[in-house]
């Protein structure tokens, strides 16, 4: 079996914070309302089936709604039951996606003794974070996200920073970069935003248009080589790298194909993704069918090969095998079924455009370093 990740919902769409964009909030409508936690019977189920799968790497990444308001006592079951069903020389990782509000002290030693490495969102300097990302009172939370950084960094969490590229920030690329090289972030990825409004059906106000995203990356890459392309990862930029070495992407969004991971929602319920926690991508229950064979399953097939079924237009294009299409719910904004083309792809080709020769330099240098360090070695 090839191996595969779980993209674990604890909290279901539950958060502790109200970004005006977020994509996941109306998933209640499936879990209904109330609160919504894992139960231990589930995570242990879960944990049990999937480490017993065997693969050499075993990855858990915790994802929301906010996955830290399960509180610290799960996570520390967690690593326990990991412990428990590992098999001897099985690497195991975990991932916490989060929005740094709670995370304090006692966060911050466990993340570190168990090496989580955390995703913290972050939108650029209050100005823009706190125009969208509002806790329930109204209130801006940039604040008590840069103390959950500095938490991380005062124990030596490894984390990185998403930033949700919306109407406000994806034009000010300079002010952003200039930000983040300023806090001495190292690792950063940029997700495009763009997602219809329920009431009109319209593309939502907060959303970026295709050339905005365009416009964005070709800028953001020129500070980046300028800066030194050794010293910052942007996730977008190391996946196009990777292509070119021959190693594959690393961002599922230029995969051939959708098998990465699937999604475990806090019932037990499983789906292909994230961006697809509809009944129509719909698994099955892992309390009533193991892990592996929801995976292997004829749905999650056929979700796969879907990424595969491209327009015309892109059978054509000449950036094909580095993007792929792009990333199906991308493919569906425009309302057309999923073989038509991504709403970014004029933001792909400027920037491919712009930057590919560049890439290419860069990919042969890193090829002809290895080399010579293989030779001495």
């Amino acid at each position: 079996m090839r191996p595969f990740t779980l993209l674990i919902k604890p909290t279901g769409p539950d958060c502790n914070i109200h970004c005006a964009y977020c994509f996941y909030a109306c998933k209640t409508c499936l879990f209904g309302e109330g609160k919504h936690r894992m139960s231990d019977q589930v995570a242990e189920t879960m944990i049990r089936d999937y480490m017993q799968c065997r693969f050499p790497s075993s990855s858990f990444a915790w994802q929301g709604g906010e996955p830290s308001l399960m509180g610290l006592d799960f996570y520390r079951r967690v690593v326990e039951w990991q412990k428990q069903y590992g098999a001897d020389g099985q690497l195991v990782t975990n991932a916490l996606q989060t929005n740094g509000t709670l995370l304090d002290d006692d966060w911050g030693r466990f993340l570190a003794e168990y090496r989580f490495l955390v995703g913290i969102s972050l939108d650029g300097p209050p100005e823009f974070h706190d125009h969208y990302r509002r806790d329930f009172a109204g209130r801006g939370t940039w604040e008590r996200v840069m103390a959950g950084i500095e938490c991380c960094r005062r124990y030596n969490v490894e984390f990185n920073i998403l930033v949700l590229l919306n109407n406000r920030n994806v034009e000010h690329p300079d002010q952003l970069w200039d930000f983040f090289m300023d806090q001495s972030i190292q690792y950063l990825q940029f997700v495009q935003c763009v997602e219809k409004d329920p009431q009109t059906g319209r593309i939502a106000d907060f959303s970026i248009t295709p050339e905005q995203y365009g416009r964005f990356l070709c800028r953001i890459f020129d500070r980046w080589m300028e800066n030194g392309p050794r010293k910052v990862s942007v996730r977008t930029f190391d996946s196009i790298l990777s292509y070119l070495l021959g190693q594959g992407h690393t961002e599922c969004t230029f995969g051939a194909q959708c098998n990465d991971y699937i999604v475990i929602e806090h019932t037990g319920e499983a789906f292909c993704c994230d961006f697809f926690v509809d009944n129509p991508w719909r698994l099955g229950n892992i309390m009533e069918t193991p892990i592996d064979q929801l995976a292997a399953s004829d749905v999650k097939r056929q979700f796969s090969r879907n990424k595969r079924d491209i327009t015309n237009k892109c059978l054509v294009c000449r950036y094909l095998d580095i993007c792929r299409g792009g990333c199906p719910k991308d493919r569906l904004i425009h309302g057309k079924g999923h073989k038509a083309e991504s709403y970014f792809c004029q933001g792909y080709r400027m920037l491919l455009d712009h930057a590919l020769s560049h890439f290419r330099a860069l990919a042969t240098e890193l090829q002809q370093e290895h080399a010579r360090i293989q030779q001495r070695g």
